[in-house]
């Protein structure tokens, strides 16, 4: 019997596009993820559909896009009823396991009103955006927050405390062994108080692999998704990490004074959030950065593990392997800190898949630069595994045509959005909470940012690619402006909202005249006219 085909969806917590070795960072050492790399196709112009953790992630888990989904903020969750990848893989018999974070939260209102307990089969379905939670962690574990798996893990390892989390794994020490809080920018440099093997990614590989072993015995496909913590703050990592890179491997920020002096009021106030604030200091970037590369090596280290692993259980042959990113970090570029806005340091991502399928072989170790947007992860994942993408449903495409060579019709322009009604901003600006809202379109070259209640922001990226002109003003860019706008315009008015009746069927309701078939005879001037409709349908029929 041929063997199930799985999927591995490998996503990391705030990595940037660039900073892989395969992406073009200088010194960044990646060497298992660069192999990947060589071993499917790398794309290099996938942006996510909001640049912030929780609205991104109900994308890439719905295949939609945000104004359809409604998660507009962490914590947000998604409406019961919401279709997830998971509710797409239950039903052509495939599990959707979740290891790592998610950042979803329940509808406990929508439950309430239906009578579902959120502790039912139904209710955790819901409540887990369609994950089985093998080990859910969603990475940030103040004191006054429920404690993880990993807590107890630690505890029995013998590292002891309140908060395990945040006094081992994310804390650093002084000269003298004092406590050094990790949260702060200022203790970046420090190594974490913890040996790496039991820090969070590692301990996530290993639950990963724990599934995986357990899932030899079940004979059912899985979509794994393998959900790291890291590199997103708290910047802390342990040795060798913590030593690994140094100042000397920070990049010159990317930045001008003149996109500071001429700033859109809304990015404006971003360079004034205190994180864009501090990030933008040389001395906190030279702390953040080399910990920051330290954080993603490790996760390399882990891509190597992991990928033995597959290898000494024959998984490699049929195992679909995603590697991304839920969006980036400034660190500094363009006087920012955080993600939040466009700018490719925050909304692009890598993007790697490897299909083992024999029809992929001829696109093995290329770069594809089709515009390809996260929701495209869902139905290319329902696609691998036989099933049909539900096009009323998803509003992204399957990647398998461009993983298998074929040169198919694509989109001309990808769209990502942002609220930013939680934020400080909402009351810098004075906005009301309806119009906290930004709209980004790109056509590969022009990045057009539509801002409600303010003029639009707009970047060539070919004669600026670090996106230092904001051009929104120009009169010499009014046609381009136009262009942009209609096709947000366009996107806005199409929403894929017929969840709950596919196209085949609102298709066959005109085409095969199923409402004279059901009886229901609106506006026929007689029996010779019925006569003749019922013969068209009686020739449709035959």
């Amino acid at each position: 019997m041929a063997r199930a085909k799985n999927v591995l969806w490998i996503m990391c917590d705030q990595l940037r596009h660039d900073y892989l070795g395969c992406t073009g960072h200088p010194t960044l050492k990646t060497p298992n993820i660069d192999a990947m790399a060589k071993r499917g196709v790398r794309f290099s112009r996938a942006y996510v559909q909001s640049p912030i953790c929780g609205p991104s992630r109900m994308c890439f888990y719905t295949g939609r896009y945000m104004r359809s989904h409604g998660s507009h903020w962490n914590g947000w969750p998604l409406r019961v009823g919401e279709p997830t990848l998971g509710d797409h893989l239950k039903k052509i018999g495939v599990r959707n396991v979740l290891v790592g974070k998610t950042h979803m939260a329940p509808d406990i209102e929508g439950l309430k009103m239906l009578g579902i307990a959120p502790d039912s089969i139904i209710g955790v379905h819901v409540s887990e955006c369609g994950f089985e939670p093998y080990e859910r962690d969603d990475g940030l574990h103040p004191s006054n927050r429920p404690r993880p798996r990993y807590d107890s893990w630690l505890r029995e390892q013998g590292y002891d405390a309140p908060n395990p989390w945040e006094h081992w794994a994310n804390s650093g020490a002084d000269a003298d062994g004092e406590l050094q809080n990790g949260w702060l920018l200022v203790h970046a440099d420090k190594a974490a108080r913890i040996p790496e093997e039991l820090s969070e990614t590692p301990y996530m590989t290993r639950r990963a692999m724990d599934f995986i072993t357990e899932a030899e015995g079940d004979g059912r496909p899985w979509c794994l998704h393998l959900s790291y913590i890291k590199p997103h703050w708290p910047y802390i990592a342990p040795e060798p990490y913590a030593s690994m890179y140094g100042e000397k491997d920070v990049k010159p920020a990317i930045r001008s004074e003149k996109e500071r002096q001429e700033a859109h009021p809304v990015f404006a106030a971003y360079m004034d959030m205190r994180y864009s604030r501090n990030m933008s200091r040389d001395e906190a970037r030279e702390k953040v950065i080399p910990a920051y590369m330290g954080l993603i090596t490790q996760i390399d280290d882990q891509m190597g593990v992991l990928m033995k692993f597959l290898e000494a259980r024959g998984l490699l042959d049929d195992t679909m392997i995603v590697f991304t990113s839920d969006h980036g970090d400034y660190l500094g570029d363009h006087w920012m800190g955080e993600k939040d806005l466009f700018h490719d340091q925050s909304a692009r991502i890598p993007l790697i898949v490897i299909d083992p399928s024999r029809e992929a072989d001829s696109t093995r170790g290329t770069v594809c630069d089709a515009l390809v947007e996260g929701i495209d992860l869902a139905p290319t994942f329902i696609d691998y595994f036989g099933g049909t993408p539900p096009d009323h449903i998803l509003e992204g495409r399957s990647l398998m045509p461009l993983l298998r060579g074929e040169t198919p019709a694509w989109r001309k322009v990808l769209f990502s959005e942002y609220d930013y009604s939680m934020q400080d901003v909402r009351m810098k600006l004075n906005q009301p909470i309806e119009q906290c809202r930004l709209f980004m379109v790109f056509d590969g070259r022009w990045k057009y940012i539509h801002a409600s209640g303010f003029r639009p922001m707009l970047y060539d990226i070919q004669s600026d690619p670090d996106e230092f002109a904001d051009r929104g003003e120009d009169p010499a860019c009014a046609d381009v402006i136009a262009r942009l706008q209609a096709a947000l315009f366009d996107w806005a008015l199409h929403p894929r909202m017929h969840i709950t009746t596919p196209n085949a069927k609102i298709a066959a309701y005109a085409e095969k005249q199923m409402q004279v078939k059901g009886g229901i005879l609106i506006g026929i001037w007689d029996e010779q006219e019925l006569a003749a409709i019922r013969a068209r349908i009686a020739a449709q029929s035959a």
